[in-house]
């Protein structure tokens, strides 16, 4: 397996750890007021946001040759860095 093939395996597995965390926060805030669920809206839309920026940079990686693939690993990165933290920022909302 290639570099590039296992860096590829390990985001998409990320990725899915973090849409079972959506779906998980979605369920819920199915169980709250009107009122209280609206506070959590912003943060699910958030990591709604950062797993659709994070499938686009895959498929960009996914695209990417063997010889370039590691110029669009950065942008990569950078979409899962930013998912990771809409996951803790929302798991964190979810806790108070």
């Amino acid at each position: 397996m290639s570099l590039k093939e296992a860096y590829k395996q390990k985001a998409e597995a990320e990725l899915e750890l973090a849409h079972a965390r959506l779906v998980e926060f979605k369920a819920k805030a199915k169980s709250f007021t009107a009122d209280t669920r609206l506070k959590y809206v912003k943060h699910v839309d958030e990591l709604e946001h950062g797993i659709k920026a994070a499938k686009v940079k895959l498929k960009d990686l996914g695209d990417a040759g063997e010889d370039t693939w590691e110029k669009v690993k950065d942008g990569m990165d950078n979409a899962l860095g930013s998912l990771r933290q809409a996951v803790r920022n929302t798991a964190d909302k979810f806790k108070e």
